[in-house]
């Protein structure tokens, strides 16, 4: 039996009515591609919340996510070729949850987290067929630190290690003592940034630079896995 939720029902009908005729231009305005500035800014700002501990702040910007789904949600539900609203949304969503999880919704097994996240990539390799490398899927507008971890993480499942890039190990590029504590990471960080910008050299570019590299030796790798004989 489903709750009722008044309160969510009342802020999809604030949004219908300020993008109706008569409510306000700016919101009538809007499109999806025109929205994503803020999309990202919401996020980061939820984030800082989280971060930060701060519960009250937390309520306020999930509020301010929620109402760019519910946004882009009633943007769809009124262009010709979209048509989709928020319901169609959380149906979707559902199902995608009830897929990922047959050890609750099924008849699979899973005593932790651990056996979940074993058995999740074939669940989404099932859902997206057309995907022909770990790589396929990787959102190319993360953050450049978040980006390498993702893709380095991705590169396991596909059998390649940062000790396989392709780029020469010299004693300048050997790999470095990882700090103890989080702090410390983050201040070295920090210092090479630093660093970098009075060199006149982009932080954020240059690794963006070097995940593609790596990304290149990710996709060699798995197409020679392809090519051998199968057996």
């Amino acid at each position: 039996m489903s709750a009722p939720h008044p309160g969510l029902d009342e802020l999809v009908a604030t949004v219908a009515l300020l993008r109706a005729p008569g409510g306000c231009p700016w919101d009538a305005e809007q499109t999806h591609e025109s929205l994503v500035q803020y999309l990202v800014e919401e996020c980061w700002e939820l984030i800082d919340a989280i971060e930060a501990g701060d519960r009250a702040e937390m309520l306020e910007e999930l509020g301010d996510v929620l109402y760019q789904v519910l946004f882009h949600a009633d943007i769809a539900a009124h262009t010709g070729d979209e048509r989709f609203d928020i319901d169609d949304v959380a149906r979707h969503m559902t199902a995608k949850m009830v897929s990922r999880h047959p050890h609750v919704f099924g008849d699979r097994e899973a005593a932790t987290a651990d056996d979940v996240v074993a058995f999740w990539e074939d669940l989404k390799a099932d859902e997206k067929p057309h995907r022909t490398s770990v790589l396929d899927g990787v959102p190319r507008g993360m953050p450049a630190l978040a980006l390498a971890r993702k893709v380095l993480g991705k590169a396991e499942k596909a059998g390649v290690t940062a000790q396989d890039a392709p780029w020469p190990v010299t004693p300048d590029t050997a790999p470095i003592a990882v700090p103890a504590t989080e702090a410390e990471l983050g201040r070295q960080l920090f210092g090479l940034v630093a660093a970098a910008r009075d060199q006149g050299l982009d932080a954020e570019r240059a690794l963006r630079a070097a995940v593609r590299e790596f990304e290149g030796e990710v996709r060699r790798a798995e197409a020679a896995r392809a090519a051998e004989p199968a057996g």
